[in-house]
């Protein structure tokens, strides 16, 4: 049942990338707050869909946290494809960084590039860090959020890998606060596996980063030991059938 249950959820996830794509990219004329408030439904559909299919849910602390009115950095734990769900709207209107692989995909790429994310070269670190740094301030200067995962890839549940720099040198030249995000998700959602367990993550929103007059050293090591100490303190995850 377990196994049916995620098939299940992964046919209404697809059918539903099928109507939004299209979609997204039919709406590129609007202002982009705008595209973004309607194609990020997308993510609502797929956590209602997600409980109903698989009786997985959530919990989010700190939404006190998440400053009104401001452009911020979110540096966000990243263990499944759950989180890249969430924090569609529970943060304002964001631009992501990812590996620009992912916009060569057809169809879901199309519908990728709609949104405007700072697509990277993960081949040239050097020229990766240039875009995060330059692409960054441009969209943080025009108002918009800009998520990115720290780590680079997805890492399994209770393990980690070395913090990039391109969050920390963003920041650093930016200015901009960063919001912290950790979470246990990839105990339901795990890394590389078709199923879904029921039960409830947990995601907690930790208070503003101020980077302002910080080198990226720093601002890395101290988001490090926010998000890692947090992920260690969450309870243990209650995973039933």
């Amino acid at each position: 049942m377990l196994l049916l249950r995620s098939l299940l959820f992964y046919f209404g996830m697809a059918l539903s990338t099928l109507i939004f794509v299209p979609l997204s990219i039919l709406l590129y004329p609007l202002i982009f707050p705008l595209r973004f408030k309607i194609v990020s439904q997308w993510a609502v559909f797929n956590l209602f869909w997600l409980k109903l299919c698989c009786n997985l849910d959530y919990r989010i602390e700190g939404l006190e946290n998440i400053p009104d009115n401001q452009a911020v950095i979110i540096m966000c734990k990243h263990q499944s494809a759950w989180e890249t769900l969430v924090l569609q709207f529970t943060f304002p209107t964001q631009v992501w960084i990812l590996k620009r692989e992912l916009l060569w995909i057809p169809i879901y790429g199309w519908g990728l590039a709609a949104m405007e994310p700072i697509a990277i070269d993960r081949g040239s670190a050097t020229k990766a860090l240039r875009q995060i740094v330059e692409q960054g301030c441009q969209r943080l200067a025009e108002g918009l959020c800009v998520v990115i995962f720290p780590e680079g890839t997805r890492t399994a549940a209770g393990s980690r890998h070395k913090y990039q720099p391109g969050g920390g040198m963003l920041a650093s030249k930016s200015a901009c606060p960063i919001i912290p995000v950790a979470h246990n998700s990839g105990y339901f959602w795990p890394r590389n596996s078709l199923l879904k367990w029921p039960g409830t993550i947990n995601m907690v929103i930790g208070p503003s980063i101020e980077t302002n007059g910080k080198s990226t050293k720093d601002i890395t090591r101290e988001t490090e030991e926010w998000i890692e100490n947090t992920v260690a303190s969450l309870p243990a995850p209650e995973r039933c059938l």
